[in-house]
């Protein structure tokens, strides 16, 4: 093949997730929007990129799934990147109307086309128009396969600089830790289709200062509150949808609306941001890829006239949940099915539980001071996940 003939290092294997993720049916992919402040420069983004992402094996390897082939395995075969093939630069009119639609499209129908898998799973694409709260935009779209979560952030921070200091790397907020505390996880807010979800036409931004005060108050962490809010609006929109309020029975109407959420916890023996030099070490305990278990959450609809009563019963839940193996064993469980009946088994297995659940939570800790993207000086970050079996669209909140 032509692919085998580009070889230029060791092939390297593919993890049984990283296969999960790019099984048909199952193809999974991050896409992160980057605001920048400034008009972005293209040839100042590839130099850039040549410079960081590059580096990395994964992001210089063509994966070869070797579906349909059973005596083939899956490998990461290493080749030649041409930076300017994956920076793409649409002709857009710099005064389109209603830029902040066309950004939302556009982010939409990267999540309906596919990836070329015959050459590195990233590309960027850089837009210059102005929106309400930037004056161009990067969107970079990374499939699954890459990497988790934790593994992207490190990735951005490798290609990012504190603003204040253009030769410092940024730093990242560590997590308190509390008694409640004693299992990996990193909880996710998926915002914007939940507000979505309730009001449909009408969208509300959340002040997060907002959400701050309540978890002081209630001596709570930002990610209970989040979850509780999800829940009250999830209740809410089940009172207008089937006219609950008219029911003389409400309570007991909700008692048969059961809906369970997945949550991803990061299983690594760190749970803080890792430099990209670090976790590409050889013998680091903080491994690069996807290193996540899940845990299936149930969601708290009931209503309740006390709005907090949503807050305290998801910091309850997630309590419960930090202290289980549930994670552990999850992933332990995914494993195993894959090494004993096969690939076609897991994808059933995998599809079955997620496609069972509404929603999806996680999330990974962001920056604690304005950092600058190539030189270039970021106004905001958002990313989503598409390709999940959850009928949702999620958004994550760094």
């Amino acid at each position: 093949m032509a692919i085998e003939k580009q070889v230029t290092e060791a092939e390297e294997p593919v993890s049984p997730f990283a296969r999960l993720f790019s099984l048909p049916g199952l193809d999974v992919f991050n896409v992160v929007t980057i605001g920048c402040k400034i008009e972005i420069s293209d040839s100042t983004l590839v130099e850039g990129l040549k410079n960081t992402l590059i580096n990395h094996p994964r992001f210089s390897s063509i994966l070869l799934t070797g579906h349909g082939e059973q005596k083939r395995k899956a490998k990461w075969i290493p080749t030649k990147v041409k930076v300017e093939d994956h920076v793409i630069v649409p002709d857009i009119d710099p005064y389109i109307e209603n830029p902040d639609e066309f950004l939302e499209n556009y982010t939409s129908d990267m999540a309906l086309s596919p990836m070329d898998m015959s050459k590195p799973l990233w590309e960027f694409h850089l837009l210059k128009i102005k929106t309400s709260y930037a004056e161009s935009v990067v969107v970079a779209r990374f499939h699954h396969s890459l990497g988790d979560g934790m593994s992207l952030m490190s990735l951005l921070l490798a290609c990012t600089r504190k603003t204040s200091d253009p030769e410092a790397l940024p730093t990242f907020v560590a997590p308190k830790k509390s008694k409640a505390k004693n299992a990996c996880w990193s909880m996710v807010a998926w915002l914007w289709f939940i507000v979505r979800l309730v009001f449909h036409t009408c969208v509300e931004v959340i002040n997060l200062d907002d959400v701050k005060r309540v978890k002081n108050a209630m001596n709570m962490t930002i990610n209970d509150v989040i979850f509780g809010m999800v829940q009250a609006g999830l209740s809410r929109y089940f009172n207008q949808r089937y006219g609950l309020e008219t029911t003389t029975h409400p309570r007991k109407t909700l008692d048969k609306i059961c809906l369970h959420g997945v949550v991803f916890f990061n299983l690594r023996p760190n749970r803080d941001i890792e430099d990209l030099a670090n976790m590409m070490a050889k013998g680091s305990k903080c491994r690069w890829g996807n290193s996540i278990g899940y845990v299936l959450l149930p969601l708290y609809t009931k209503p309740e006239n006390d709005i907090l009563e949503y807050v305290r019963q998801a910091k309850t839940t997630m309590d419960r949940k930090k202290l289980s193996l549930e994670p552990l064993f999850s992933y332990g469980f995914l494993k195993l099915t894959m090494e004993v009946f096969g690939l076609k088994a897991l994808k059933n297995l995998v599809k079955r539980i997620f496609g069972s659940t509404t929603m999806i939570f996680t999330n990974v800790v962001g920056p604690a001071e304005e950092i600058s993207f190539f030189g270039h000086q970021i106004s905001y970050i958002a990313a989503s996940t598409f390709g999940v079996p959850q009928c949702t669209t999620n958004v994550v909140v760094m």
